[in-house]
């Protein structure tokens, strides 16, 4: 299901061939800069940089047999390369290695999840300006509180993603960091201009001060974004699906000609794709907290982390581009009932305008204690026999010792409460 919305760009970063692939870009960086200091005769370094490869099966079947990943690639990279293969990897530790390369690779799946949130954010905005002005009730505790405009979702979502974007682009920039700095990053048998001299040729930051690792703080970092990113997700679908409830149903998912939603009851139309993001988005969170767990390791370095960011960094990020491409589809496609949404609007009575009706008692001197208490005693009337709020409240000599009739009727306006949409929308999207 997940390779229906997943590009494949995200997947075959993820590829065992082209994870030994960034190790190889590594390797070759390491050695034009030690060509360039004079450290590897040219006539090596040409035939590092012609015939520098690997072959996926070699490097498992040596793999077998040395039960340790780097040297098996090293050694088939040396099958390859022959004599000259004796400056690759010179000077440095198997880290070296693998966290630069995890560095390019988890950049690389951000710029493909920046581009997806783009995406998203173009939806949103476009949806938001559709429906600026379509009216609904807002809800507190599930309950009815006073009227917004489902427009005014979009651009809390919109805004909500604009800083997941923000934070999506720091955290790359704190994942974005190499180091070639040795066994325990002393630079014992390489020198720090080296570490510098490839960060720059591979797009990479090098690391201020490293041990053998690059310090997992700044995974963790990226991870939890993803993570939160993922909240966001669950956050909007969780109100689809209230949205969609039979007894709501002032939005749904779209159903396709021929889409099935129970296998018992033929007449369901259920919000599948809103319930998997809300499902999706607890895995994101889980190995959030994997990454945090790999902050504290033994000393310059133990690999409790290495098998976890081996299912957790393709894991994450694949998720998260499918995530984002399914609810980009689902909103995109939202069916939107804005006769339903009137309707629900006056389920109660025109309650929602009771804030309304106390603060005009209070300005004709009426303390909030004894307004609040006059509002609510005719509210609870209307709530358990019906009518409406305004005949209610001109039947009460209380309050119409304060308010006339015409006063109260005007009171009852809708537009009070929508009134400054525009200038929301102005803050969120800033000029039109």
């Amino acid at each position: 299901m997940i390779d229906r919305y997943t590009r494949p760009e995200m997947g075959q970063i993820w590829t065992t061939e082209n994870r030994y692939r960034k190790w190889l870009e590594v390797e070759i960086a390491v050695c034009e800069a030690l060509g360039e200091a004079g450290a590897i005769p040219v006539d090596d370094l040409k035939e590092i940089l012609e015939k520098a490869d690997f072959d996926v099966r070699r490097i498992e079947e040596i793999e077998q047999e040395t039960h340790h990943d780097v040297i098996a690639f090293l050694t088939s990279v040396a099958e390859h390369v022959g004599p000259a293969s004796r400056h690759i990897h010179e000077g440095l530790t198997s880290s070296d290695v693998l966290d630069t390369s995890l560095a390019l690779l988890l950049t690389q799946s951000a710029d493909l999840l920046l581009e997806d949130l783009d995406k998203l954010l173009a939806v949103l905005k476009r949806r938001a300006h559709e429906h600026k002005d379509t009216v609904m009730i807002g809800r507190s505790h599930g309950i009815h509180a006073e009227p917004v405009t489902f427009g005014l979702k979009f651009a809390l979502w919109y805004s909500e993603m604009s800083r997941n974007r923000q934070r999506l682009k720091q955290a790359r920039e704190s994942i974005r960091v190499g180091k070639i700095s040795g066994a325990v990053g002393t630079y014992a048998n390489i020198h720090p201009a080296i570490e510098k001299a490839v960060c720059r040729k591979l797009g990479l930051l090098p690391a201020p001060v490293s041990t053998q690792i690059v310090q997992r703080d700044r995974h963790a970092e990226f991870f939890s974004t993803l993570a939160l990113i993922g909240c966001s997700i669950e956050k909007i679908a969780v109100e689809i699906r209230h949205l969609q409830r039979t007894e709501v149903r002032e939005a749904e998912e779209f159903f396709a000609a021929g889409q099935k939603g129970s296998s018992a009851m033929p007449h369901k139309r259920n919000p599948i794709a809103s319930e998997n993001l809300a499902g999706l988005s607890r895995v994101l969170r889980g190995n959030a907290l994997a990454a945090m767990e790999n902050v504290a390791l033994w000393h310059e370095r133990d690999i409790s982390h290495s098998s976890v960011e081996r299912i957790i960094g393709p894991d994450s990020t694949i998720l998260l581009d499918y995530m984002l491409a399914r609810l980009t589809r689902v909103l995109d496609k939202l069916v939107v009932y804005p006769q339903q949404m009137r309707k629900n609007l006056e389920l109660t009575g025109s309650l929602f305008f009771s804030q309304q009706v106390m603060l005009a008692l209070t300005r004709r001197g009426l303390t909030r204690e004894e307004a609040y208490a006059l509002v609510q005693r005719n509210a609870m009337t209307v709530w358990k026999e019906g009518g409406q709020l305004n005949t209610q409240l001109k039947s009460d000599p209380e309050v119409t010792r304060h308010l006339s009739p015409p006063e109260i009727d005007g009171i009852f306006d809708l537009h009070y409460h929508l009134k400054h949409v525009d200038a929301i929308f102005q803050q969120v999207f800033g000029e039109e």
